[in-house]
């Protein structure tokens, strides 16, 4: 159980795991011939980004905020620049292959006279504006945040005045994203219930 103690191999054994589920669920089912394996796959990938990408939206928002806000200054100059690079690493490259792999799946169903297009249509338009904030905004802003507070605590430089300013604009913009995220998930859900 070794592999346990590290994330990613954690998560190399589950892309193992789910394959051989899904192999012998074929077995048993029968239905190997009849799946559209592009397509399964396609929706797998989106569901396992768009996981990462809204599960890191919510801590953002639920719980990093307050967190940050409660800290003194030299304790956020030592957890901002452990933290926050590698989480809005994840967040940002979730959102870009949701939404990629959102472009993809949409027309490839929808080529194929799939239902439900105005639903997910609606859904993924909320979604590609919220890319949009997560690449021109939140992380732009975080950016310059990270790099100030790595510069304070290297070498004992004051905060730039900006930096209050960066922060707000990063936070209302990630709240734009927690907001449209809601109705964004109840269209991408609704997709196949919506005819």
């Amino acid at each position: 159980m070794k592999f346990l103690e590290n994330p990613f191999q954690t998560m190399g054994a589950g892309f193992g795991l789910a394959v051989v589920l899904g192999v012998l669920f074929s077995a048993m089912t029968g239905t190997a011939a009849d799946t559209d394996w592009f397509g399964l796959a396609v929706r797998w990938v989106h569901f396992l980004a768009g996981i990462t990408w809204i599960g890191l939206l919510y801590f953002f928002n639920l719980i990093n905020a307050a967190f940050l806000k409660s800290l003194d200054g030299p304790t956020k100059n030592i957890v901002i620049p452990k933290l926050m690079p590698a989480a809005l690493n994840w967040f940002r490259h979730g959102a870009t292959v949701t939404v990629l792999a959102g472009l993809v799946l949409y027309f490839y169903l929808y080529s194929k006279g799939g239902t439900g297009a105005i639903a997910l249509g609606i859904g993924g338009l909320l979604g590609i504006i919220m890319m949009g904030n997560v690449h021109g905004i939140i992380w732009p802003n975080q950016k310059k945040i990270i790099a100030a507070v790595e510069k304070t605590a290297k070498d004992g430089t004051p905060a730039p005045p900006e930096m209050a300013a960066w922060g707000r604009t990063a936070l209302l913009a990630s709240r734009v994203n927690f907001l449209l995220s809601i109705p964004m998930l109840f269209f991408m859900g609704a997709g196949s219930h919506l005819k």
